[in-house]
């Protein structure tokens, strides 16, 4: 307990917080603050870079084994059932209808690549070390999850178009498939990630001027944003949230950073390396996951599936949570 508590001073006093704080703050207050959307995208295309790049450096150096394609099994398999856990306690605890649950619950299946990066700079500000390869368990952990947030709303569908209701997804697989494999955040992390691998520690001497130093200020700068677009969305959608919905969005990344825990346990994973894994099964998708929603299931409403996702959960990953999953990620080393 009182390593858990040494790690949240820590983590509520490092500057990557403290911004996020800040831009969710100024949004609740009305600020004019605002981060230009070239600027965040740009910021966005830069950490994918810089993890991805890392992460297929360490796998050259580390080099292909059994425990890397176990682990990117595991990690599907995670983000294929979380959904299922997550649809079924939102069909059980709150309001919501059938489509919208299914939405929510593929978000969390799902992955935030950004809550990833912050957990990571904290394991390099402790000295803690981990397992490379799990960005490509990360990537791996984006597309799972819509499978299975759209299989679970076309069940509902399929009844409703036998009873003369219309199917809840007017658009082709092959659009959808192509949406979610082209999603410029996986491209980038996966084509950084095959990058670093192809040079190895050769190719990482001659950028890691760009992609280490400059890291941690970019990554402050795009928590500013993301605390920005949190805070406005938790201003705009008091009227769709309610009590059950909010603790949801709170309790649902502990039930899957467990699922995580047992994973990682199984896999044998190190300290840091079991603290990503739990930190990926807790989190909730709020790029990748949003855009192939809004094309596999356009009724959903995103007021709800988006203000939980980044207005709720990802506050709370990147301050209790993530001191919460180093603190268990040790324990299971």
């Amino acid at each position: 307990m009182e390593q858990f508590f040494g790690l949240l001073a820590a983590n509520l006093a490092s500057p990557v917080v403290l911004f996020f704080i800040l831009g969710m703050g100024a949004a609740l207050l009305r600020s004019d603050l605002e981060v230009p959307q070239a600027v965040a995208k740009a910021l966005a295309l830069y950490l994918m870079l810089a993890i991805g790049f890392k992460g297929g450096v360490e796998v050259a150096g580390h080099g292909p084994d059994f425990r890397l394609l176990a682990s990117l099994l595991v990690g599907i398999l995670l983000s294929f059932m979380i959904p299922i856990i997550a649809f079924a306690l939102l069909q059980r605890f709150t309001p919501l209808e059938r489509l919208d649950a299914a939405a929510v619950s593929a978000h969390y299946g799902s992955i935030s690549i950004v809550t990833f990066a912050v957990a990571t700079d904290r394991l390099v500000a402790g000295g803690i070390g981990y397992e490379g390869y799990l960005v490509a368990v990360a990537a791996a952990m984006e597309s799972p999850a819509i499978a299975s947030g759209i299989w679970l709303a076309r069940r509902g569908a399929a009844a409703q178009t036998a009873g003369g209701g219309t199917s809840a997804n007017a658009n082709g697989s092959g659009s959808l498939l192509r949406e979610v494999a082209l999603n410029s955040s996986i491209v980038m992390l996966v084509g950084a990630f095959f990058i670093g691998w192809i040079t190895g520690a050769e190719g990482f001497a001659t950028v890691s001027p760009f992609i280490v130093d400059p890291f941690k200020g970019v990554l402050c700068l795009f928590l500013l944003d993301m605390g920005l677009i949190a805070g406005r969305g938790l201003r705009g959608g008091q009227r769709e949230l309610g009590l059950p919905l909010i603790a949801f969005a709170i309790y649902m990344p502990l039930i899957g950073g467990a699922l995580g825990a047992l994973g990682a346990a199984l896999l044998g994973l190190s300290a840091g390396g079991a603290a990503l894994l739990i930190t990926l099964s807790a989190s909730a998708s709020y790029i990748a996951v949003p855009a192939a929603m809004r094309l596999a299931l356009p009724e959903a409403k995103p007021g709800i599936y988006l203000t939980l996702s980044l207005g709720v959960t990802f506050p709370f990953n990147i301050s209790l949570g993530i001191p919460l999953y180093l603190t268990v990620g040790q324990w299971i080393a």
